[in-house]
């Protein structure tokens, strides 16, 4: 299932698209210092009134507030790189190897920057990865970076989980993947889609409408429960958008779930590596981004794999990452960070069929080949894609929660 994502308002850079056609395919740390320096001044009043220790105190608050806005980190990556080397290591959460080629860019960050990196739980979903960074407060193996859905940046924000931090790209990651304080930065989307085990599925479905076809009778996947998976919350918008429905009105989206489940036709389980090559999945609905990194799996099962993007109902959307507040290691939760969103990461996201944020500074800088584009969806299908409004989303949750229980959970 890995992660619970609902969409936010997106709109892909003007760039973006252009750049996609000439292929013919496809916070600031603002913070804590002003309050650091008070604390060190009664500190030292304190300390020429006798007490000493609570001069030692205030120091100690201080140096830790200039850690957490990344003044001791550095301003260049080499300088939060030697921070982190002295860190020895960071906490990560929620990676699967195979979202988005997340194998590949955590080898180049371990083999770039010596640091072992752990992956805690890989198939967390977002609430999941929130939970951590409170039950493991004062753990040496809390979290020291997430990505979350963007649903669930507010409540991580609300809880004084994040840490806002600028990279020292940010100027090259559009303003619509990035929070204008830093508290986090949309690294990388997709676009849900369907994918057919055609070697299972000889007439592999093509649209949403295709799903309701007979003959994929107890084949159709929804990848987890939509009130707590993103890619299963992507699909019944998705759905919804194909059987006339809108971001206003996402009824038609989950009668359609029902329908497929009244007819037999799906089933709902984790969309996992495992579960396709085993054959358990004969049809999943995901994201675009996380197909590549099971064809060959899948090959050396016997199986081929079959991708396509339903016309009928488009549907996208972005990961929101973030340094956690009071990390373990600060500095390397902001090199991972930088890495994410540096030349290394985005490519990394692209080879396993992600869209980079800084997709249009890499691209003109000539370091996106015309085959990595033919990894993307078509510049065509991308600019057909809308987006809901944060109030819509919320409208959408609200209609999601009250009736997906009794229509097709419960039914």
């Amino acid at each position: 299932m890995r992660k619970s994502l609902l969409m936010v308002p997106v709109l892909l850079s003007a760039a973006l698209v252009a750049s996609c056609s000439s292929s013919g395919t496809a916070s600031d740390a603002a913070s804590s210092l002003k309050s650091a320096a008070a604390s060190a001044v009664a500190g030292a009043q304190s300390a020429a009134a006798g007490a000493a220790s609570t001069a030692a105190s205030a120091a100690a608050s201080a140096a830790g507030s200039a850690v957490a806005t990344g003044a001791v980190c550095g301003d260049t990556v080499d300088q939060i790189a030697a921070k982190a080397k002295e860190e020895g290591n960071v906490n990560l959460i929620a990676l699967p190897d195979t979202w988005a080629n997340y194998a590949g860019i955590l080898k180049s960050f371990r083999d770039t920057y010596g640091l072992e990196a752990p992956v805690a739980t890989p198939d967390a979903s977002s609430a999941d990865e929130l939970t951590a960074i409170k039950t493991l407060a004062g753990q040496p193996d809390k979290p020291d970076s997430i990505d979350i859905g963007p649903s669930f940046v507010e409540q991580a924000k609300s809880e004084g989980a994040i840490e806002p931090y600028k990279t020292t790209n940010w100027a090259e990651i559009p303003d619509n993947l990035k929070d204008p304080a830093g508290n986090w930065v949309g690294a990388y989307y997709g676009i849900m889609s369907i994918a057919s085990n055609s070697t299972l599925v000889k007439n592999p479905p093509k649209t949403w409408a295709d799903l309701k076809k007979p003959e994929y009778k107890g084949q159709v996947t929804l990848n987890g429960d939509p009130r707590q998976a993103g890619a299963a919350f992507a699909a019944v918008v998705a759905a919804s958008l194909a059987n006339g429905g809108s971001y206003d009105d996402l009824m038609p989206g989950i009668q359609y779930f029902a329908d497929l489940k009244k007819s037999g036709n799906l089933q709902v389980i984790d969309v996992t590596p495992a579960a396709m090559v085993s054959g358990d999945v004969p049809i999943a609905l995901d994201w675009t981004y996380n197909f590549p990194g099971v064809v060959s799996q899948m090959k050396d099962a016997g199986f081929d794999l079959n991708v396509t993007i339903p016309t009928d109902g488009l549907y996208g959307s972005y990961y929101a990452q973030s340094v956690v507040k009071d990390a373990v290691h600060p500095c390397a939760a902001r090199l991972w960070l930088e890495h994410i969103t540096g030349d290394e990461g985005a490519l990394g996201y692209l080879a396993g069929g992600a869209i980079p944020a800084r997709y249009a500074a890499l691209d003109a800088a000539g370091k996106i080949t015309a085959d990595m584009k033919k990894s993307l969806p078509s510049a065509d299908l991308i600019s057909k894609i809308t987006f809901p409004t944060a109030a819509q989303t919320e409208a959408m949750k609200k209609q999601l929660t009250d009736n997906w229980g009794p229509m097709v959970a419960d039914a």
